[in-house]
């Protein structure tokens, strides 16, 4: 696989097939069970770092060539990695949103811990993070419960 995602012979074509694959394979690893992670800014910065570091190699472009990361993203034809974790987050939301009100899993989102925190700021909670990117994108609750509207909401926001 490695060498389907850096041989050196590049042509639109393949950039695009490095994409789709890169998109299914490093990708979809490198997210996995991010619906329910807790993102803070920091985890978003070693994402795209990470990303950034992998689609420079795909397309055999060094930082000092000064390419914008937009512009790689274009040629791969992929999204930015924070927006593929957002959009996973609402999708599940969603999905808990829609599950009936004796579910385990959505008793679990509104369950509230009862004692006394630690001294500190409190730790950013995942329904806190639902919360913002919602507000960021105009969404409610009674969105989520037509599944259709729900995923067009997402993708094109």
């Amino acid at each position: 696989m490695v060498l389907l995602l850096t041989n050196r012979d590049i042509s639109l074509i393949r950039l695009i097939r490095r994409g789709r694959l890169y998109s299914s394979c490093v990708r979809s690893s490198m997210l996995h069970g991010s619906e329910t992670w807790p993102v803070r800014k920091e985890n978003e910065v070693a994402l795209q770092r990470a990303e950034m570091r992998i689609v420079r190699w795909m397309c055999n472009v060094k930082v000092k060539d000064r390419v914008p990361s937009k512009e790689l993203r274009e040629r791969l034809g992929i999204g930015d990695i924070v927006l593929i974790v957002q959009q996973n987050r609402l999708q599940w939301y969603g999905h808990v949103l829609r599950k009936e009100d004796n579910d385990w899993v959505k008793k679990c989102m509104e369950n509230e811990v009862e004692g006394s925190r630690p001294r500190g700021r409190p730790k950013r909670t995942w329904k806190e993070v639902v919360q913002k990117d919602c507000q960021a994108r105009n969404l409610n609750r009674e969105d989520a419960m037509d599944h259709g509207k729900w995923k067009k909401l997402i993708k094109t926001g």
